[in-house]
């Protein structure tokens, strides 16, 4: 880590801090409160999907806040691709989303990973950052809304 000074101020850039990030996500979970009074707290949302033998074959996690939601990662098992569990994650994923009273979902999705998945269970494409991580992929970014049935 380098410090950099300054007259009254010092900084440290560095790798991962997770007692900053704690601190940086309280403080601005006391600002987000302040101006959206008598909305819930943001609260994470996470699906887990387990085999016979108790390993993790897929998971979700994301959060909710107000009428949004948003899906943060999600991730399947090489081998188990293809068993729908990917769909049943996000079935679970909206359903909770529903629960708390959300009407629609964010994610996003590098062109190398599924961006065609999002598409296929109603996602609608509505930003893409081009060149992002690499010069030849892009971060597509999704909503759906939700619709109770």
């Amino acid at each position: 880590m380098k410090d950099v000074r300054g007259e009254r101020y010092s900084a440290s850039v560095g790798d991962g801090d997770p007692d900053l990030d704690k601190r940086l996500s309280d403080e601005l979970d006391k600002v987000n409160s302040a101006a959206t009074a008598g909305v819930d707290a943001a609260r994470e949302i996470t699906v887990k999907i387990v085999d016979n033998s108790g390993e993790l074959a897929a998971g979700m996690s994301g959060w909710s806040w107000g009428v949004a939601a948003g899906i943060g990662m999600t991730w399947v098992r090489e081998n188990t691709r293809g068993d729908g569990l990917g769909s049943r994650l996000l079935k679970e994923f909206e359903a909770e989303a529903l629960a708390r009273g959300c009407t629609h979902v964010f994610t996003t999705s590098f062109t190398f990973q599924a961006p065609g998945f999002y598409e296929r269970h109603g996602y609608k494409e509505i930003f893409r950052w081009e060149g992002v991580p690499t010069p030849d992929a892009a971060d597509v970014h999704f909503r759906k809304e939700l619709t109770r049935s």
